[in-house]
């Protein structure tokens, strides 16, 4: 077997690669750690945004749920269907625009997020105990010093 080798780019455009893959990693690995323990509620991570964005901002119009969930139109239908079936959200009509509705979480639905979201944020805060306060208030800086950025 031959000796691997790896092409340089630069030393900023190395370390940079680096970073990205780095931070891909982090977030893969928090992801799936989510989702484990969101699928011991019989959640999927997209069910459970959903319901997160409707529990913390209220009730919404689907246009509203898929910008704050970044997810897309035909992905949050088939979302907002599962969850209406499951009798966790439900539909009322929207009084400014008739053609429209809007997604209210149902007792059931509030029953389940305040169930899981304590556990959940309790995770993130476990999560990043390896930074001190500085460290985390000078991580999230940094993060979006570049989201704003590009």
């Amino acid at each position: 077997m031959g000796k691997k080798t790896t092409k340089s780019y630069g030393k900023r455009t190395d370390k940079s690669m680096k970073a990205v893959v780095r931070l891909e990693r982090l977030r893969l690995k928090i992801h799936n750690k989510t989702v484990s323990y969101l699928n011991s509620f019989n959640l999927t991570f997209n069910q459970f945004k959903v319901l997160e964005v409707l529990y913390h901002m209220g009730d919404l119009n689907i246009s509203s749920i898929t910008k704050l969930t970044m997810s897309t139109p035909g992905n949050i239908t088939v979302v907002i269907k599962n969850l209406k079936r499951d009798g966790w959200i439900a539909t009322i009509p929207n009084q400014d625009d008739k053609r429209a509705s809007i997604l209210t979480l149902t007792n059931k639905g509030k029953e389940i997020i305040e169930e899981v979201f304590p556990l959940h944020a309790k995770n993130l805060h476990n999560w990043m105990d390896a930074l001190n306060d500085e460290e985390l208030d000078t991580l999230y800086e940094l993060l979006n010093k570049l989201y704003k950025a590009n």
